[in-house]
């Protein structure tokens, strides 16, 4: 695309118009919108590789071509990107989105696989790999296999809070939580080891590791002060998962802190938990 609105050609004008009715939800006459931009970016006088790859994966996502093709469209959009701009967070957002598409076929192996072409050794940007690295955390929890779901979760946390986004580190923080609860050892390599000692796998198992009760103070200490700030609310298990974390490390500062403030808590199971 043109560095500027001044310079940039009809042809990205209407693609950008495209993006704009997307993001509105303004979808009437997409359909035709987009085909005349599909058709465009293919003649001698407007070619351009780039809108064609980008349009195309447009009307994949919005179902506007034939739902059998669907998956074929998002693979040729991911080559056709990694020939163009190999890194970028357009090849990283086609790879997302076939790992989706993958996903929602019942294929997780297969999204698994585009995952793993997302990273910072081929040059895409952090908050993409974080999205990746959330999304594979996911997939290996359904697959019982715990210990990359945890590692995944880690890295996705760490990427997050480097571009600032802030509410995604926190669902990777208590995702993760939630995991590392299940046992704890101080014999456990912390999640640092872990990331540093992880070696590629041939298929995915059905692993476990035990947490370090060292990582789960450090998320324990970063989630309390953003969790506290309000405590309304008829489902606070985030809360809980803190009580449990005081519980089973034998810290009651955090369980202390909640009990303080009681009166602002409206989640019966959690006040049940800090009478018990």
């Amino acid at each position: 695309m043109s560095d500027s609105l001044e310079k940039a050609t009809p042809l990205e004008l209407d693609m950008l118009i495209l993006q704009k009715k997307i993001s509105q939800g303004d979808l009437e006459n997409i359909s035709d919108f987009s085909e005349d931009i599909l058709n465009r970016s293919r003649t001698n006088n407007e070619r351009d590789h780039l809108i064609e790859a980008r349009v195309r994966m447009e009307r994949a996502l919005l179902g506007i071509v034939d739902v059998s093709l669907v998956g074929s469209e998002l693979r040729w959009c991911v080559d056709r990107l990694n020939a163009l701009c190999p890194g970028s967070p357009l090849h990283g957002l086609a790879l997302l989105n076939l790992a989706n598409w993958h996903r929602n076929v019942g294929e997780s192996i297969m999204s698994l696989v585009v995952h793993a072409d997302i990273s910072k050794e081929y040059g895409h940007p952090e908050d993409i790999i974080a999205l990746s690295r959330l999304e594979a955390a996911r997939i290996y929890v359904t697959l019982n296999d715990l210990d990359p779901a945890m590692r995944h979760l880690w890295s996705a946390r760490k990427f997050f809070t480097n571009t600032n986004m802030t509410s995604e580190s926190l669902v990777c923080s208590l995702e993760w939580l939630d995991l590392a609860l299940e046992e704890i050892s101080e014999k456990a390599p912390d999640m640092e080891s872990r990331l540093e000692n992880a070696a590629p796998r041939e298929s995915a198992g059905t692993t476990w590791i035990p947490s370090n009760p060292k990582d789960i103070v450090e998320i324990v200490e970063e989630l309390i002060p953003i969790l506290t700030q309000n405590l309304s609310g008829d489902n606070r298990n985030d809360l809980g998962l803190i009580i449990d974390s005081s519980d089973m490390l034998g810290i009651d500062e955090w369980k202390n802190i909640l009990s303080q403030r009681k009166s602002e808590i409206q989640d019966l199971k959690v006040l049940a938990a800090l009478q018990s």
